[in-house]
């Protein structure tokens, strides 16, 4: 029997954008990767490496080279973003990435996704701090009801005297 399962190289992660925590980077997968560089080409032009080196900035350090090119391709293949080839310095062409509005639209429509989320989750984060406050609340009230029902009557001592 065969193990048809897929497996993930480093830079793939679940449809959730899990992957490796904050103490070796964040890694960025599909929509999160493209949202993090048009977020960083909002108001700004830029180069492959200069946008490698402000997603490290920005705490996203798990994003190989590899996938950020194939993203930027992909980004401009959808019409999110535009590049052109900047000759104007000595040395290499290199390819200079702006944001369309097209990228613009995306990355809007993209925060409040994210912010609705947020508002979701803070919601079922404080419903939950909620009920587990009242769980421990219960739960002593309980401990104590069983500690007092647990205490010698000896009021019926004295009676019998």
């Amino acid at each position: 029997m065969t193990d048809n399962s897929k497996k993930t190289t480093n830079d793939e992660t679940n449809s959730t954008g899990a992957g490796e925590g904050p103490a070796t980077g964040a890694k960025l997968s599909g929509e999160m990767l493209t949202a993090q560089l048009l977020a960083l080409l909002k108001n700004w032009s830029g180069y492959g490496y200069e946008l490698a080196k402000r997603l490290e900035e920005t705490g996203y350090a798990g994003c190989n080279s590899g996938t950020l090119y194939r993203t930027l391709r992909q980004m401009e293949k959808s019409g999110l973003i535009s590049s052109a080839w900047d000759t104007s310095r000595g040395g290499p062409a290199r390819r200079m990435y702006s944001m369309t509005e097209a990228g613009n639209l995306f990355l809007d429509n993209w925060i409040s996704l994210i912010d609705f989320h947020k508002k979701s989750l803070n919601m079922f984060l404080d419903a939950s701090a909620m009920m587990l406050e009242a769980s421990k609340s219960f739960q002593r009230s309980a401990t104590g009801a069983n500690r007092e029902a647990e205490k010698p009557d000896n009021r019926g001592d004295e009676d019998d005297r």
